[in-house]
Order: structure tokens, then C-alpha cells, then sequence
């Protein structure tokens, strides 16, 4: 895996994006200690304070990703798609922590006209930064990376964290309840089958009595720092174990663990479709997940071959003169 680069190639408004992201971190985590007030069975600052932290390892991941691209014309495409994307951004958080201060819902709240325009805002800020990160995800695929192991650990994990991000485009869809209604003041949720706000998990609180849109969500965002860290530890290690200096094994070890974490991605996102909690799989569920595992298991093992070296050639016969 190539080193990590200078701090003067990165992408200078996504490195002061996540700076900014540090701070508004530390301003919601204060909310949390010394603000009691809760909103849709959370405590109100929990949004801005996860939303943060999330942005801060994907402007500094994409930010490097972008270090990557060789050539003039795709480093300048990237930069105004990184730079695109980094308004759109600020933007959002700004939404967000606008309706946090006035005590307001943020996403899915059209109970009034103000808020309705903030939410019809957001919406539009994301369909942004999604594109714009197709776009960075286009050139990543098309760049010509030396270290291939690394190369299609950025690419796939850009286009996996893309499908992570377009479940928030299902989340906005009116649940049969709200289609119920003439003017729902909240329009669209993040659990499946049971009204948001209900019993969640710590920490995170995904819920535990239905389906939660955000697990597949948050899991495939997260890719892009995930598949990239299993390159990042096969490299550690290779020093110490020989076949891992191999680049041919380290990328097909990469494929493997890329091709497990989108089923993941996939089973996950299945799962709370169906309006199932995460730590109560069915019987189908639970056969999935072991197939999976399955074949992370035995391609990995498969990955780790070495390859049979070349039988040497036989000597050639001098014919009898």
C-alpha cells in the first residue's frame, strides 16, 4: 500500500471540513452532558454529535483518496467534486443543528412550512453530495493507481459507501401510516415496521423491536474506511510474514474482504427491510450471515496460496551429429 501522503496533497477544504466537524464533535458532546432535552426518544444532541463524528473519518478518507488520482485533469475534477462536496456538506450540518438549537426535528419533519423548507433543503444538500461523490468514485475507478491492492480497495469501497448513502434515499419514502394521513406532520423514518423513537440499542440506537434503516446506512459508509484498513493491516504485517509482501496476495485477500463486506452490506439492509432488529435474525437471516462467513473463510484461505513456482524446462538433446 502506498504511504500515507503530505499534508499539503490533501484536499485542503475537506481537511478544514473535518477540523470544522472536530469542533462541532466537542460542542454536541457538551449538548449531551448539559442539555436534558430529548427528541424522538433521544437526547437531542445525539444527531449533530454522530453526524460529526461520521463526517470527520469520511472527509479525511475521501481526502486522501483524492491524493491518489494521477494527472492534471483528473486531479482539478476531483477537487471541485471534493470541493462540491464539502458545501454540500457544511450545509447539511448547518440544517441539522439549526433545528437542534430550536428544538425541532430535523429529517422528515414537515409539521410546518419553516420546517418543511429545511427538510425539502436538506434533501436537496444530499442528492449534492451524493453526486459529487459518484463523481469522485468514477475517477477512482478509472485511475491508474500502481499498488492494485490499493486501487480496488478505494474503488470498491467508494462504491459501496455510495450504496450505504443512497439508503437514505429510502428512508425519506412515507411509511403506510403516514400515506394514512392527509398532512403528516413527519414524513418518512428510519425504522421499519415500528414507529421511530421506539426502544433502541446503546449508543447508537437502532432499534431493537423492528427494522432500522440506519444500520445498513452507517455499515455501508463505512466502507470507506474499512476495506481501505485491511489493506492498511496487511501491509502492516507483511514485514513479519513473507506471503503478505506478495501484492498478489494482498489483493486478492482485499478482494475477499471487499466482496464479504458488501454482502454484508446487502444482508444487512435486507434484513431491516423485512422490519427486523439486528440482534434478532430469523432462521434465513442467521443462514445468510453463515454463508457469508462460509466464504470469507475459505476464500481467504484460498487467497493465501501461494502460487506453485514454474516447473524449470527440460534440457534440450543434442541429436547425434
Amino acid at each position: 500500500m502506498s504511504s500515507a501522503p503530505q499534508l499539503r496533497t490533501l484536499h485542503r477544504p475537506l481537511v478544514w471540513f473535518t477540523v470544522s466537524m472536530g469542533l462541532l464533535a466537542l460542542i454536541s458532546a457538551g449538548g449531551l452532558l448539559f442539555d436534558d432535552r430529548v427528541l424522538v426518544g433521544a437526547p437531542i444532541w445525539a444527531k449533530p454529535f454522530k453526524f460529526s463524528v461520521s463526517f470527520i473519518a469520511y472527509g479525511l478518507t475521501l481526502a486522501w483518496m483524492l491524493s491518489l488520482l494521477p494527472g492534471a485533469r483528473a486531479r482539478r475534477v476531483g477537487w471541485w467534486a471534493g470541493t462540491v462536496l464539502t458545501l454540500a456538506s457544511v450545509i447539511e450540518m448547518v440544517l441539522i443543528t439549526t433545528q437542534v438549537v430550536r428544538g425541532k426535528q430535523s429529517h422528515f419533519n414537515n409539521a410546518t412550512p419553516f420546517d418543511a423548507a429545511l427538510f425539502s433543503a436538506m434533501g436537496t444538500t444530499v442528492v449534492v453530495l451524493w453526486l459529487a461523490a459518484l463523481v469522485i468514485a468514477v475517477l477512482l475507478l478509472r485511475a491508474r493507481i500502481l499498488d492494485r491492492a490499493t486501487a480496488w480497495a478505494v474503488r470498491i469501497s467508494s462504491f459501496v459507501a455510495l450504496a450505504g448513502a443512497a439508503i437514505g434515499f429510502v428512508m425519506v419514502a412515507p411509511t403506510p401510516e403516514q400515506l394514512a394521513q392527509e398532512n403528516p406532520p413527519v414524513q418518512g423514518a428510519h425504522s421499519v415496521g415500528v414507529p421511530d423513537g421506539g426502544p433502541g440499542m446503546p449508543l447508537t440506537g437502532w432499534s431493537t423491536t423492528g427494522g432500522d434503516l440506519r444500520i445498513a446506512h452507517f455499515f455501508g459508509m463505512h466502507a470507506l474506511q474499512l476495506i481501505p484498513l485491511v489493506l492498511l493491516v496487511l501491509s502492516a504485517l507483511a514485514p513479519r510474514f513473507a506471503r503478505l509482501a506478495d501484492d498478489r496476495i494482498r489483493l486478492r485477500v482485499v478482494l475477499v474482504a471487499s466482496a464479504a463486506y458488501t454482502a454484508t452490506f446487502v444482508l444487512v439492509a435486507w434484513q431491516a427491510l423485512r422490519g427486523q432488529p439486528l440482534l434478532s435474525p430469523d432462521a434465513l437471516t442467521l443462514a445468510a450471515a453463515g454463508a457469508i462467513a462460509a466464504f470469507t473463510l475459505a476464500g481467504t484461505a484460498l487467497a493465501l496460496r501461494t502460487a506453485a513456482p514454474a516447473a524449470p524446462a527440460a534440457p534440450r538433446q543434442e541429436l547425434a551429429a
